[in-house]
């Protein structure tokens, strides 16, 4: 089967991507697959065939302040036009963050027909937009933890906003960007001193900014494929809180496929992130992440529609847990874009 790749893009998460996209076509190879390797943040010219050398060209521009992709947009469309062109059957979307998990680039395929990974237009911009879809998933009771959301025409001062809120969130809170993934501007503030700073680093990438009540316990993440919640996986960071370093530093942090939880608290769980996946109507496979207080009170904070696949990876690590391997989970997820496709 001709399968393309998209990888690296222009977002804040395009280091993790490369590395979603080599680990994938590796499985792909190996599985016989003719693959067309494509960074949409340098247009249509396929990658090299050698996947040790992908990432290391001239770096996209970054998008202009406040802008939705900036240069990047023509880029974008010449390689999906590519794919188009040259007879792909299916797109593996590994790009993470930006127009490549917005649902720009799902809108674009849905229009031309082209089937590809992950969930669609509509699921993958409410997604994206985590205050958002806390509200949906709130209406369906699935628990979360409270926040404030400012959007970017709203000029506030933080601290003013954090004081006068009522009810009131306690310290620490968090605060992040409402619009992008794995933990990048992600900041624990546990001091009001501190809050100032940590929203201004957030506003930096352009969208929403959300402080949420921190929730103390345990980290845990739930990967669902197609319609069934995969085994959980706890995260234990050594520095206690798992950001982006923690998340893709050897060593930063410990993963146990089978964490000491009690059988009523799995299945709460993978119920509330079954009940996620399917509230914001996405599809084919995501991540749930999770937190677990004292009481052993589970609370979503947030669902991820394209996940990584690297070797610090959880939907790998969890599927591993299921008896699933990387090679049988990458074709189950394309066998998912293709029946998707189907009349």
């Amino acid at each position: 089967m001709k399968i393309a790749i998209l990888l690296g893009g222009d977002s804040p998460e395009r280091d993790v991507s490369l590395d979603t996209g080599r680990a994938v076509a590796r499985a792909l190879r190996d599985l016989g697959h003719q693959l067309l390797p494509l960074d949409p943040a340098h247009g249509a010219e396929p990658l090299p065939e050698d996947l040790s050398a992908w990432g290391h060209g001239p770096r996209p521009l970054p998008p202009e302040p406040g802008a939705q992709g900036g240069r990047y947009h023509g880029a974008l469309f010449a390689a999906l036009e590519a794919c188009r062109l040259d007879g792909v059957e299916v797109i593996f979307n590994a790009l993470h963050g930006g127009l490549g998990e917005d649902g720009t680039i799902q809108g674009y395929l849905d229009l031309v027909g082209i089937p590809y990974t992950g969930s669609g237009m509509l699921a993958s911009a409410l997604a994206m937009d985590k205050a958002l879809a806390k509200q949906i998933i709130e209406r369906e009771g699935v628990r979360a933890p409270r926040d404030i959301t400012v959007r970017p025409h709203e000029r506030v001062d933080p601290r003013k906003l954090f004081n006068e809120l009522r009810p009131p969130l306690d310290l620490p809170v968090v605060v992040k960007p409402s619009n992008q993934g794995s933990t990048v501007g992600l900041r624990l503030v546990e001091r009001i001193d501190q809050l100032t700073e940590a929203f201004r680093e957030a506003e930096r990438f352009g969208g929403p900014v959300m402080i949420e009540q921190y929730i103390p316990g345990r980290e845990l993440t739930a990967a669902i494929l197609e319609d069934r919640a995969l085994p959980i996986v706890e995260i234990i960071p050594e520095a206690g809180l798992y950001d982006y370093e923690s998340k893709y530093t050897d060593g930063k942090s410990r993963y146990i496929t089978e964490p000491d939880l009690s059988p009523e608290v799995v299945a709460e769980i993978q119920d509330l992130s079954l009940r996620t996946f399917q509230a914001l109507g996405c599809y084919g496979y995501a991540r749930v992440d999770v937190r677990l207080d004292p009481g052993q009170v589970p609370y979503v904070l947030e669902i991820n529609t394209l996940p990584g696949m690297t070797a610090h990876s959880l939907v790998p690590k969890a599927a591993g847990a299921a008896g699933i391997d990387f090679q049988e989970l990458i074709e189950r997820i394309i066998a998912l874009a293709l029946k998707k496709q189907s009349p």
